[in-house]
């Protein structure tokens, strides 16, 4: 197994990006996270990597952090997602977002994925509701053990539910409600949550 690729880009776009090592060039299938922070043609450049082997092709895909080569395998182990399929959710949310959308329940922000129904999305949140919140390590880990558990919390579920009311997405906004202090009544909930991601739109 090739654990991670060093080398110079030479080429990158949506879908993949080509890193050159030792005169010979990979090819990387990427989410749009990763290609979006590889930076520019001619630098440098670090990827995580899995390999999958079918009978019909190998194919290589790469990630710039271990957080989100992470989530990518932990994605392919549900019934029904494949590499690609992996990989348009993780070109949708971050590894942050997607723990907190899972650890919700937000099946709707994952089927924002290309080609991610909504049986697909219930499967996800249930088979991996358990182990995904290990997995973030970013600015919203806190907020992930937060979102959880704010069902177990009627003033947090109350403001939750509200702010999903209002039109923001269910793990949007219970990224913002697990942020709060919880001692913070219903009503302020909602108001400082409105504030906050207000100034996000």
């Amino acid at each position: 197994m090739i654990y991670n690729i060093k080398g110079i880009l030479t080429y990158a776009d949506a879908q993949f990006v080509v890193v050159e090592c030792g005169g010979v060039g990979f090819k990387c299938f990427t989410s749009l996270n990763t290609s979006k922070s590889v930076g520019k043609k001619g630098s440098e450049v670090n990827l995580f990597t899995y390999l999958s082997v079918r009978e019909d092709a190998m194919d290589l895909f790469g990630f710039s952090t271990q957080t989100e080569l992470e989530s990518f395998k932990l994605l392919i182990t549900v019934s029904g997602v494949g590499p690609k399929a992996a990989i348009s959710v993780l070109s949708e949310l971050s590894p942050d977002r997607l723990a907190v959308a899972i650890a919700s329940g937000d099946t709707k922000a994952i089927i924002k994925a290309n080609g991610i129904g909504k049986k697909t999305a219930e499967r996800i949140v249930l088979e991996l509701k358990d182990k995904m919140a290990g997995v973030s390590v970013g600015e919203l880990s806190s907020a992930v053990v937060s979102a959880g558990s704010i069902i177990e919390e009627s003033a947090a579920s109350e403001a939750v539910a509200a702010l999903v009311a209002l039109g923001f997405s269910q793990s949007d906004a219970a990224v913002a409600v697990g942020q709060m202090d919880k001692s913070l009544s219903a009503d302020e909930m909602i108001r400082l949550g409105l504030k906050q991601l207000s100034r996000n739109l």
